[in-house]
């Protein structure tokens, strides 16, 4: 008996909404006095785990020490949830899935005892 050989479709790359708490670390580049910060990342990969991976990786290259990653989905996903999304992210979005990368869009540091600010 002869089998035919499985043809894989190839999966489509997407872009993936993704929130990373990261550490401290020497020479990570957060401001003074800091605990750590929130990032909004979007990054492509054939599904959210490849997303996450690479964002790790990119991130780890950079000195930073990402604890924690959060996916919220692709637009499409983010959309049906009934997240609004302005232009400005799905601009980010695009970028990300041009260039095949991680765009980090928005980082919040973390005090103790202190709010939050944006940066």
């Amino acid at each position: 008996m002869t089998e035919t050989p499985k043809t894989k479709t190839p999966k489509r790359q997407q872009v993936y909404t993704l929130l990373v708490d990261v550490g401290r670390k020497d020479g990570d580049g957060l401001p003074d006095g800091s605990t750590g910060a929130a990032l909004i990342c979007y990054a492509s990969g054939v599904d959210e785990a490849e997303a996450v991976r690479e964002t790790v990786a990119i991130l780890k290259q950079a000195d930073l020490a990402p604890l924690d990653v959060t996916g919220y989905g692709t637009l499409e996903e983010r959309l049906a949830e009934g997240h609004e999304v302005p232009d400005e992210e799905r601009d980010l979005m695009q970028r990300a899935m041009d260039e095949n990368a991680v765009i980090v869009a928005q980082m919040t540091p973390f005090y103790d005892g202190e709010d939050t600010e944006s940066v």
